[in-house]
């Protein structure tokens, strides 16, 4: 079914059929109700806020049962969506992939075997999985092991060509590719946790026994794939100070500062260069472990034969399980491997170019106008995504139509949920109020920009999709902006009996974090 205009169709629609029986008398479609006066009166005052002098609003709420719109500022205005982009890759993955879509990652040999001794290569194939972990490579191994395999006299070849070899977003800054957030993607990579950051290690640095010996730095996973540039020290007293960052263009990491005796290990998430060769590390020390012996060397980037026989196999959590940590957390990377996965799925590409194509299809079913937006990754990392609010709110409105919106709905940051894979990039916003366990929605965050988009249930009961995108501003944050919209909505009734302007909301202190990034970005996580 072509589905393209549907929402604003549905909206012009349901302003005609509504006008005679609106919550106050003598409303027309022209006339707004009593309750939406006072809601942008509330609104247009948020907004005044000094914070956003000389900067730009996107704001769009809408009635999602009737497609009426209750509110309107600059709605088609194109604004920078940081990660308010991952509203069109999540959707669009769910539909073009489908929920029970999983990541296969195998290995596979055209050598022939004399009891434990495989004559050729060993090959390490991925299949994009982002949730891969060193105990997952393990098992790999197991599983070889297991098979009788004893001695590789080949090489270990680790076959990443299911996607390009494009590892970093076009459009992305130099200065963010160090950290955990802007990992390099490959089809072949290792997560050191179940926050599942595909392509990181984390470098802990624990303090020495005594003053003036350098600290005890060790990895997540083990690996020596990255080498460590120890020049930090060990103190009597004094604030720890470690600093932790990998060198561009390879995989030192240079550990430097101080750290008290006596005080916990300092800990940071730190990317590596060339994600595949990182996996075939963690994947060889595990055959070792498991007894297995491989003569030849290390080998990237080459494909497996067609007529290569299997050995072992890993298959990933279903893309729908995926939602939460990937949505609950803005993980970046699970955005871009998505991205490559639908090109590769859709059209044999795995590549931005062809992910973002049949994005952009998907979405312009659902209702998305795609010659009023701009989508250049699939996590909003880059500064050339541009997207007005309206079109925003169109794909929220047209998405709960589908049969997977259920799982889609629930994988969403829910406001003020305490546990991460709950309230996740919310957890620590509007906490105590009406919009605290009611609000779902992405949230986006950039030097100079926010974006908080998706759902409330107003108080008479009606789902509103909303979108807020607030672009060069200034100031430090506008997050309590963004939260006092949310709980405008919460508490709005379309039956309110009075147009006196409300006062924007109180709302809770939300999350201090370092500028432009996202609160979840920030390790170890405390939003």
């Amino acid at each position: 079914m072509h589905r393209r205009h549907f929402p604003r169709a549905l909206a012009l629609l349901a302003l005609v059929a509504t006008a005679a029986t609106a919550g106050a008398p003598g409303a027309t479609a022209e006339s707004p109700t009593l309750a939406t006066t006072r809601l942008n009166d509330t609104i247009d005052t948020i907004l005044a806020d000094t914070r956003l002098a000389g900067a730009q609003a996107s704001v769009v709420v809408v009635d999602t049962s009737t497609g009426q719109t209750l509110y309107d500022r600059n709605g088609d205005r194109r604004l920078v969506p940081a990660s308010n982009t991952k509203l069109l890759t999540s959707t669009a993955a769910l539909e073009l992939l489908g929920p029970g879509h999983r990541f296969a990652t195998d290995v596979r040999t055209t050598g022939k075997r004399r009891a434990g001794l495989l004559s050729g290569n060993l090959y390490l194939r991925g299949g994009g999985d982002p949730t891969m972990l060193a105990a997952d490579y393990d098992a790999l191994a197991a599983q070889v092991a297991a098979d009788g395999v004893r001695v590789v006299t080949g090489n270990l070849v680790a076959d990443d060509t299911r996607y390009d070899h494009t590892r970093l977003g076009p459009d992305w800054t130099w200065d963010d590719e160090p950290y955990y957030y802007a990992a390099q993607v490959s089809a072949l990579t290792v997560a050191p946790d179940t926050d599942y950051d595909a392509g990181t290690v984390i470098v802990h640095a624990a303090p020495a026994d005594r003053a003036g010996a350098p600290p005890v730095v060790s990895t997540t996973p083990p690996t020596g794939y990255v080498r460590i540039d120890n020049r930090a020290k060990t103190v009597t007293e004094g604030e720890t100070s470690i600093s932790i960052e990998r060198e561009h263009g390879g995989n030192t990491v240079v550990v430097t500062g101080q750290i008290a005796v006596g005080d916990e290990p300092a800990s940071d998430w730190v990317t590596v260069w060339e994600p595949t060769g990182y996996a075939a590390d963690v994947f060889r020390a595990a055959l070792h472990r498991h007894g297995v012996r491989v003569l030849g060397r290390t080998v990237l980037g080459q494909p497996t034969p067609e007529a290569a026989q299997p050995v072992a196999r890993h298959d990933s959590m279903s893309l729908g399980e995926l939602m939460t940590p990937f949505l609950k957390l803005s993980n970046n990377g699970h955005a871009e491997v998505l991205t490559k996965e639908i090109g590769r799925v859709l059209s044999g590409s795995g590549t931005w170019t062809a992910g973002l194509t049949a994005i952009s299809e998907y979405v312009a079913d659902t209702g998305m106008d795609t010659g009023r937006l701009r989508q250049r990754d699939g996590s909003g990392l880059s500064r050339r995504n541009l997207v007005p609010a309206a079109e925003f709110v169109d794909l929220l409105s047209a998405v709960r139509a589908e049969p997977w919106f259920a799982t889609w709905y629930a994988a969403l940051p829910i406001a003020g949920q305490p546990e991460r894979f709950v309230g996740g990039t919310l957890r620590s916003r509007m906490a105590g109020t009406p919009a605290a366990g009611n609000v779902h929605a992405k949230t986006g965050s950039l030097t100079g920009v926010s974006g908080l988009s998706g759902y409330v249930t107003s108080a008479d009961g009606r789902l509103l999709a909303f979108s807020i995108l607030l672009n060069n501003y200034l100031t430090a944050s506008v997050k309590s902006m963004e939260d006092q919209i949310a709980v405008a909505l919460a508490g709005y009734r379309e039956d309110a009996a009075t147009t006196a302007r409300v006062a924007p909301p109180a709302v809770p202190e939300t999350p201090r974090t370092p500028e432009g990034v996202e609160c979840s970005w920030v390790k170890p996580i405390t939003c």
